[in-house]
């Protein structure tokens, strides 16, 4: 595995922290080299920023064109400089504040303002602790002595363009509270650029809750590995911009604390190409790629129906049966001309009333049933559960599932079953573990425990999880849950019918594996990472306003150029 792959808690940094220093690596030597790298990062941003800026101005007279675009005299020297190393004379550098803490975190920031002081930036350091650690007193008082501006007060940070945040690093456990939570609100009201080292202060590490209070934070240096917190919907408000600076933290150290297989991994591009159903036999065909069975829809949300439909087609299934109520039959057929569409008896209401009797389950490899089906649909939704075919249930599929039952259904299903709520649904599925939902990894954990199903909870960070049985007797006996997050995601996403996108796509994902005996539980997180990728990729085209759900459709066979 790599480092990207890795998210760890602090109790688990801090394992591994002890494991450098115990063979040998001193903190101080460890603190400068982190540090050193943290300096050379904000000189990489601010002149990428100079960068931006200098073409800002340039081409604001030239109707707007890019740097590519523009043709115009002197347009070479232009591009020359400005992809030149340096941008800003020594006259034109921001000025830095750098907020020290009394720990570590802080003797990181007071070494990153002492390298930035030497290469001719202006810098002030903000102190507001009496009593500070060994190491970190040493750097201050050092940096005392080149003359460096040293204050208690906020007072000195009014006239910096850039802050750099170094109060508390990962581990903070208790409430910030006054005078230092005052002062936190304050710079926050600054409205300046903020630079956090390692994790906002006053972000739990673990779980992203607020302690009290928390710098809001334009972008956020990680230091070595990735935090739990950078996983957490709560935090991402206060973490801003997120990046991981490496500093070579040996693999063996990282697998001695979580292990080789560790219970929780970052879903990143490698991975999720490892279960894409590609490439095909040469001698594939349609039966072969599978056959999904969607039953979604109603005369109120015809759209569901389509656009799940439209997220399976774009995972390449072999097959696509679509169970509708009779009346949106010929609607959905001219939509998708390539699927057997399936006219189901209705109620009155529109929605499906129950499947066909002639219907048999068993001829399909997986089958996702939810999107706009509504609640009087429950017969319907009873049938499936009672089958033996791998489920993906979404919507208001789930809301069913809520009100039968959720622990006692799902624990007796035999087949695998995975579920995709969002927070409000996911309340509704495990009212036992409501509380636990601000901790979105530690409620899905459970979750999962609870159910024996696949558990998927949507938000800006998705999270998956699944109790790990493993093959042998012994793996067995100890089952632990994996849960997987994926680290990136839009906005954009943040419309109707999204989700049923996603169900779509994941269900012939799904149907597709269990024809080809693949790792079923697998495709999850390859289906959440696809889906993110083609959102992120539309937003950049369109704008974050601009991704309707059918919009997203489009996208997903192009997102695949980032795989």
């Amino acid at each position: 595995m790599k480092l990207e792959n890795f998210a760890v808690t602090a109790d688990q940094m801090r394992q591994i922290e002890a494991k450098i220093f115990a063979a040998g690596m001193p903190v101080a030597a460890l603190m400068e080299k982190v540090a050193g790298r943290i300096a050379a990062r904000i000189q990489m941003i601010l002149r990428a920023e100079g960068r931006r800026q200098k073409e800002s101005e340039f081409f604001s007279g030239c109707g707007g064109w890019g740097l590519a675009e523009a043709n115009v005299p002197g347009i070479a020297d232009v591009r020359k400089e400005a992809e030149g190393k340096e941008v800003f004379d020594l006259q034109q550098l921001p000025a830095i504040g750098f907020l020290v803490g009394p720990g570590h975190n802080g003797g990181d920031a007071l070494v990153v303002a002492r390298e930035l002081h030497f290469q001719g930036f202006s810098v002030v350091i903000y102190c507001p602790f009496a009593k500070v650690k060994e190491l970190t007193d040493c750097h201050l008082r050092y940096a005392r002595s080149l003359n460096i501006p040293c204050s208690d007060k906020v007072d000195v940070l009014t006239n910096c363009d850039l802050l750099v945040d170094g109060l508390f690093g990962f581990g903070l456990e208790r409430e910030i509270t006054n005078p230092i939570a005052l002062a936190i609100d304050q710079i926050n009201h600054l409205n300046k650029p903020i630079f956090s080292i390692d994790i906002p202060s006053g972000i739990h590490t673990d779980t992203g809750a607020v302690l009290g209070t928390a710098i809001r934070a334009t972008r956020t240096l990680c230091l070595g590995l990735w935090k739990l917190a950078f996983l957490q919907d709560r935090a991402l408000e206060y973490i801003g911009k997120s990046e991981l600076i490496d500093f070579d933290i040996p693999l063996a150290d990282i697998e001695a604390v979580l292990g080789k297989n560790t219970e929780i991994q970052r879903i990143t591009k490698a991975a999720a190409m490892q279960h894409l159903p590609l490439p095909r036999s040469p001698v594939a065909h349609k039966y072969t790629n599978g056959h999904l069975l969607i039953v979604a829809g109603s005369g109120r949300y015809t759209g569901a129906a389509i656009l799940a439909a439209l997220g399976a087609r774009a995972s390449g299934i072999g097959m696509l049966s679509i169970a509708v109520p009779e009346s949106i039959k010929p609607l959905l057929s001219s939509q998708l001309p390539e699927a057997l569409v399936i006219g189901c008896p209705e109620t009155h209401g529109g929605a499906i009333s129950e499947l066909p009797v002639a219907i048999d389950l068993g001829i399909y490899d997986a089958i996702a049933i939810g999107p706009g089906m509504t609640l009087d649909a429950a017969i319907a939704v009873e049938s499936v559960l009672e089958s033996d075919r791998p489920l993906v249930l979404d919507a208001d599929g789930l809301n069913i599932l809520a009100q039968l039952g959720t622990v006692p259904i799902l624990s007796e299903r035999q087949a695998l079953t995975i579920i995709t709520p969002h927070p409000g649904e996911f309340k509704r599925l495990f009212p036992e573990i409501v509380e636990k939902t601000g901790d979105r990894i530690a409620a899905v954990r459970s979750a999962a425990q609870l159910s024996s199903a696949v558990v998927l909870l949507k938000g800006a960070r998705v999270c998956i999880g699944w109790e790990d049985e493993g093959d042998s007797l012994q793996e067995r006996s100890a089952a632990r849950t994996r849960i997987y997050l994926n680290p990136e995601s839009t906005p954009a996403l943040a419309r109707g019918g999204s989700g049923d996108v996603l169900t779509g796509l994941l269900g012939g994902l799904l149907a597709t594996a269990i024809v080809r005996k693949s790792p079923a539980r697998e495709v999850v997180p390859t289906a959440v990472w696809w889906h993110a990728k083609a959102g992120i990729m539309a937003a950049k085209e369109r704008s974050e306003l601009g991704v309707d759900a059918f919009t997203l459709t489009q996208y997903l066979i192009p997102a695949l150029r980032e795989f």
